[in-house]
């Protein structure tokens, strides 16, 4: 392969479109002034911001006046949820979650909980789907939000978003969903799918780092997120991160014009994958749902085998890809989402996630699927555990 990086990360990050950096560097430069100032190069971004502002309700099926621009999707949660849970918590005191949310969302309800909230944490089934019977059975008098990721950005699972929408406008229950694995790769309509507040992150389809925007439906009540001015409708103080937010609403458009032709070529690459790996590799297994599931997401469980070597092997062979376990981020607890779809200790450890992007071609799976067999084997060669269970089978 020579050189070549063959990028298999895309739940992680994205690379800025090239019309999308195009479209940001003029206010960097020439366009540097301050939204709130009177003055014309203010003025012009005021304006840009508000362009990206109907960009993104377009999008969304929203109305521009319910979007907030934030610094990142994880904001974007935090935002939502303790929002909701101060304003509210004279209605009540009960928020219900699932227990494979992203950190973003479990660790700002585990800190509610110190603040004195009740949280339910729905288990999930073995395909990492949770129902919206299960949500609707976990509501009591004193529950106020509903929090519930459209996809879940290890596995690739898609949510019943508009039958949990559904139970929540039914029982007058505010419904937030992280979106951030979804834009791009699924149609979204805030109002069919009674959708209360959606978080987003630019850098998840071809946006700049550093930009998220969260939707927020007119008359929810909500507090404030920072104090100090009064940008975003006096909700989000802050001096407006300009360029980011005029790359979010390109990178939106251009996402959502080419939806349908993105997606089938992500799922063409995704089934090839998960059919090769299935049919050559033994002792393997797909996590998540095999059809519900985001067009271009693979994640695999490899028995005997430790993930990080793995993702370690594939880099030495030029591909980019992650781990299930998240012992790469310096903690050796297996993922959270892998033990809470059943799976053991061990085998959660051996995890290799593979997200597809638009520069991926049908040449990089074949050499993945060239190359992935051979590194499970050497490893598993290495491995004491695989050794025992030959040893034992061949009795």
């Amino acid at each position: 392969m020579g050189d070549k990086m063959i990028y298999l990360d895309h739940a992680a990050t994205t690379p800025v479109k090239p019309e999308v950096l195009e479209a940001m560097i003029p206010y960097y430069t020439q366009k540097f002034g301050n939204p709130s100032s009177i003055y014309a190069i203010g003025r012009e971004s005021k304006k840009a911001i508000e362009e990206a502002r109907e960009k993104v309700a377009a999008a969304l099926g929203a109305q521009p006046k319910e979007i907030f621009f934030t610094g990142s999707g994880s904001e974007s949660d935090n935002w939502a949820i303790k929002g909701i849970a101060y304003a509210n918590r004279d209605k009540g005191n009960h928020i219900i979650t699932t227990a494979i949310e992203h950190h973003a969302v479990l660790h700002t309800c585990q800190y509610l909980e110190s603040e004195g909230f009740e949280v339910t944490y729905l288990p999930v089934d073995e395909n990492g789907l949770v129902s919206a019977e299960q949500v609707k059975n976990a509501i009591k008098p004193n529950t106020i939000l509903i929090t519930i990721m459209f996809a879940n950005n290890e596995i690739g699972v898609i949510q019943p978003i508009s039958e949990i929408g559904k139970v929540a406008r039914e029982k007058n229950i505010y419904f937030h969903t992280d979106a951030v694995q979804a834009i791009g790769n699924i149609h979204i309509n805030v109002e069919d799918m009674n959708i209360d507040m959606l978080s987003l992150s630019a850098h998840k389809f071809y946006g700049p780092k550093g930009v998220g925007a969260l939707y927020i439906r007119k008359g929810v009540k909500i507090t404030s997120y920072l104090h100090g001015g009064a940008q975003e409708r006096g909700r989000r103080a802050s001096t407006e991160n300009v360029a980011g937010i005029v790359g979010l609403g390109k990178a939106i458009e251009i996402a959502t014009q080419r939806i349908d032709e993105y997606n089938s070529k992500l799922v063409a690459l995704r089934d090839r994958t998960i059919e090769e790996v299935l049919k050559k590799v033994p002792f393997v297994r797909l996590n998540g749902d095999r059809y519900r599931r985001l067009p271009g997401n693979v994640n695999f469980s490899f028995e005997f085998i430790e993930g990080e070597s793995l993702l370690l092997m594939l880099d030495m062979k030029g591909i980019a890809a992650s781990s299930g376990s998240a012992c790469t981020s310096g903690s050796l607890d297996p993922s959270h989402v892998l033990l809470a779809i059943g799976l053991p200790h061990e085998i959660a450890h051996g995890s290799l996630r593979l997200t597809f992007g638009e520069e991926n071609t049908q040449e990089d799976v074949d050499y993945l699927i060239e190359v992935l067999p051979m590194i499970v084997e050497r490893l598993r060669e290495m491995s004491p555990l695989y050794e025992a269970y030959l040893a034992q089978n061949k009795k």
